[in-house]
């Protein structure tokens, strides 16, 4: 399968995304503007889709709200800086900390190697003893040096790149002033429940959160957005827990539904759909880094994809968040240790591996430990460790001891065998690997066989279709690599993280020695480590537990408490509302770590239900949405973009769980893989329309369609994806084969089911596609468009051929070809929306 060449196109559209602000800042519906560009031949026609702007919402701009515009969108990208506390509220951890960890702690920090003046600025006692004088900045040699204009003695020194702003110094020399009070750092305290909660034993989380969010609105003088259209609710619904569109039907009910219980109710049907569990699994696999590919030299595929697989269960089977690492982590130390249990032990396997024939054992050993190093402690922690396999953390108190410390914890893990075993192969060797079948084949084949006990020996047709099921069944066990423990190897502190270098003290496996330790006599396991991580008394249970809530918050509104996902250390951001964040935290803990539950509250709580439209003036005063005055409107992940896709042309073949599936992409994309050279071969059946998140994840050559979505390679953590705005993308879904066959797929469905006329099958296919009716100006574009293409299709049978031979799925013989044509380039159009591909 190829892409459709765009020079062969009778209506090539380009979304020019780079000049719409609707890619960037929220309207409500009717309320954007899309250019898409239409080219015939020679001949450019400009067709401006979407262009309406609601004159009774948005009145046209003066000569001031176009400056203020100007700053509107210079905050939006970053030129102007965050609004933050001053005067009489600063507060050490949110306004200070982050100032002095940037543009001092380097050297003035936990790093005692490259301290400079034996001087801590993190350390209270140090700071006082020779650099701040409590009370008195003008006293203070902190201040002085600051403002001394000699080279010699200002700091930070000219030339380290760093420079305090003006508004950073009037804050350092208030603080001072009020006292220089210092704090545990934020991150590394036992989390609290709200004074809320705590002064009303009925108060529900979701009461809290709204309190929490409206009390600091208030202090801004802010008042939350209104709550958003029962139509926008139920997409918003719809894509942030199953990751697909409602349909007209399901929306329709929604809106007539009037009862109390209406929306609760429908949180309850999404958070119970397994489509819940695949939705959740693309982020968690981007944090497991998890992919189908060895990643390093010939990237070889190597035999995983059942533990994507449990990772879907584990959601849909609302596994609790401390048994889920345990699982992953040390399944196969658990007592008893399950199938499914083993399965979750690829965790430990989903690192990059090298098969080339003359690696180093020793090098790639040291290798796969820090990974795991880096992995663990961003996954669980939040922590940015990977500078320590060299020297000790520039800013938090993390040390190479515990690093390498930490990787000791996995010397157990047999992954020493692929060097002997492993081959050039597809899928290569990554032994230990074990056949397994999915938890519903295995279900399903004790059903089998208690119906088999049920059936006579006579009844030969149905005891032979049940034979023949378990064989298929059977037979359709898949390899995947799982973690078996052995003798542990040694583990040194590789100075300067040189491999060849021997010279350093042997470790144990321990936990970051500034965060406590494990005790027992005996050598600590990965399941104490797991248990560890969860242990909210004995252990860092409280840091785990807020790096994961501040991510599941982050999934319902774009950006979380901490903007920072994946460093709650000196250089990530504090949370804009600590209080709340410590509340869910505990309440997350004290449900069990029930997932679920979590959502639940966040998504029954009214910042949640709020309108995402926006204003000039909130975008000046909290231009990232930190305090919470609107939801946020963003675009969505590249695998749910897919998804949406397929499902509203119909195509979704809805399979859960099994291997991995190869969607169309361009021939010749893997010509620069080796060893062994390959040819990609796409799905041939089913398997084609089958949900995003079972793609085929080749980490040196990303499918197109992904990579153009900003997904990443999962090389590394990604704890949150970049959303970039190019026409790249708009390409894709103008010719990849997927949207090009789906646009052809639902103007099928248009023209099949949409009524006698244009107008009434246009309303057919926005409220398929964007769950409204079309307004008047859209009506007149898209059916100028429409008329257009009837004509060129009419003109150009071969064209109409071409743009309807892409894909496996078969053209509806019954329809008029070129009619057909014209309308898959509406559904084109449609499908290229921002509002298609938005969640809002």
């Amino acid at each position: 399968m190829r892409f459709h060449k765009k020079q062969e196109q009778p209506a090539f559209f380009f979304q020019c995304w780079l000049f719409s602000f609707a890619g960037r800042f929220h309207a409500p519906a009717g309320q954007f503007a899309d250019l898409v560009f239409m080219i015939e031949g020679t001949v450019e026609r400009v067709y401006l889709l979407k262009l309406s702007m609601s004159r009774k919402q948005m009145s046209i701009p003066t000569s001031s709200q176009l400056v203020s515009f100007g700053l509107l969108w210079a905050a939006t990208v970053g030129i102007l800086p965050e609004h933050r506390a001053c005067g009489d509220d600063l507060n050490y951890n949110r306004d200070i900390r982050p100032i002095l960890s940037d543009k001092c702690f380097y050297c003035h920090g936990p790093d005692e190697e490259d301290r400079q003046a034996d001087l801590r600025l993190d350390v209270e006692e140090s700071a006082k003893d020779s650099a701040i004088v409590s009370g008195n900045p003008d006293e203070s040699e902190l201040i002085a040096r600051i403002l001394d204009g000699d080279p010699e003695l200002h700091m930070p020194p000219f030339d380290s790149g760093k420079k305090l702003t003006k508004d950073e110094i009037e804050k350092l020399t208030s603080w001072i002033r009020q006292g220089a009070v210092y704090q545990p750092f934020w991150a590394y305290v036992p989390p609290k429940k709200s004074n809320v909660a705590n002064q009303n034993e009925n108060a529900s989380a979701h009461t809290v959160i709204d309190h929490h969010i409206s009390e600091r609105l208030k202090q801004q003088q802010l008042k939350p957005s209104p709550p958003a259209d029962p139509v926008t609710l139920i997409r918003r619904l719809y894509f942030d827990i199953v990751g697909l569109p409602p349909s007209p039907e399901a929306v329709d009910t929604f809106v007539a539904d009037h009862s109390a219980g209406a929306y609760e109710a429908l949180v309850d049907e999404l958070l119970a759909s397994d489509h819940f569990g695949e939705r959740m699994a693309i982020y968690w696999l981007d944090l497991v880094r998890y992919a189908d590919t060895v990643g390093y030299h010939g990237d070889q595929d190597h035999s995983i994809s059942p533990y994507r697989d449990w990772v879907i269960d584990a959601f849909n089977d609302n596994i609790s968040f401390d048994q889920m690492t345990r699982e992953q982590l040390a399944g196969d130390l658990l007592p008893e240790s399950t199938i499914d249990q083993k399965i979750a032990t690829g965790y430990n396997r989903l690192l990059q591996t090298s098969h080339e024939g003359g690696v180093q054992v020793k090098e790639y050993l040291s290798i796969y430990a820090a990974d795991r190093v880096r992995n663990i402690s961003s996954v669980w922690m939040g922590a940015t460790m990977a500078c320590c396999q060299c020297h000790n953390h520039k800013f938090d108190p993390y040390t190479m001891k515990d690093f390498y410390s930490l990787a000791a914890f996995f010397a157990d893990v047999d992954e020493a065998q692929h060097f002997k075993l492993g081959n050039n192969d597809l899928p290569t060797h990554r032994p230990p690997e074990l056949d397994v079948l999915t938890k519903r084949q295995r279900k399903r084949l004790v059903e089998i066989e208690e119906l088999l006990k049920q059936i006579d020996e006579g009844e030969t047709k149905s005891r032979g279709a049940l034979e023949a099921e378990k064989k298929n069944i059977e037979a359709s066990a898949r390899p995947t690599m799982v973690t078996v423990s052995i003798a542990p190897r040694e583990m040194r502190v590789l100075p300067r993280g040189n491999w060849l270098d021997d010279s350093g003290p042997v470790v144990v496996s321990a936990v970051p020695e500034f965060l406590g330790e494990i005790g027992g006599n005996e050598r600590a396991t990965r399941l104490d480590l797991a248990n560890w991580l969860t242990d909210s008394e004995n252990g860092v249970g409280g840091l785990t537990a807020r790096v994961q809530v501040n991510r599941f918050w982050y999934l319902l509104f774009g950006t979380g408490l901490s903007r920072s996902l994946d460093d709650f250390g000196g250089q990530g951001e504090p949370p804009t509302h600590p209080e709340l964040l410590d509340h869910l935290t505990v309440e997350f803990i004290e449900s069990g770590w029930n997932i679920k539950s979590l959502m639940k509250e966040i998504l029954l709580s009214e910042t949640y239900k709020q309108s995402s439209a926006t204003t000039v003036h909130l975008l000046e005063v909290d231009p990232y949405n930190q305090l919470f005055a609107r939801q946020g409107s963003y675009r969505l992940p590249a695998e749910v973009i897919r998804d949406n896709a397929l499902m509203i042309a119909g195509l979704l073949h809805d399979e859960y769980g099994g291997a991995s599936i190869r969607p169309y992409q361009p021939g010749g994309y893997y010509r620069h893989l080796n060893f062994p050279k390959r040819e990609y071969t796409s799905d041939k059946d089913a398997q084609q329309y089958r949900r995003g998140v079972y793609i085929h994840w080749q980490r040196q050559f990303l499918h197109p369609m992904l990579k153009a979505f900003d997904a990443p390679s999962r090389e590394e953590c990604t704890a949150q994806r970049p959303r970039s705005n190019t026409p790249l993308a708009a390409l894709v879904l103008l010719n990849d084969p997927s949207f090009v066959e789906a646009a052809r797929s639902f103007a099928e469905q248009i023209l099949l089911h949409g009524g006698a006329t244009d107008q009434d099958r246009l309303t057919f296919a926005f409220r398929k596609a964007v769950s409204r009716a079309p307004d008047d100006v859209e009506l007149k574009v898209v059916l100028g468009l429409l008329n257009d293409n009837r004509k060129h299709y009419k003109e150009q049978s071969a064209a109409a051929d071409e743009i309807l031979g892409v894909g496996l799925d078969e053209v509806e013989e019954n329809l008029n070809r070129p009619e057909l044509a014209a309308w898959t380039a509406v559904a084109r159009v449609i499908l290229n929306l921002n509002e298609t591909i938005s969640r809002n």
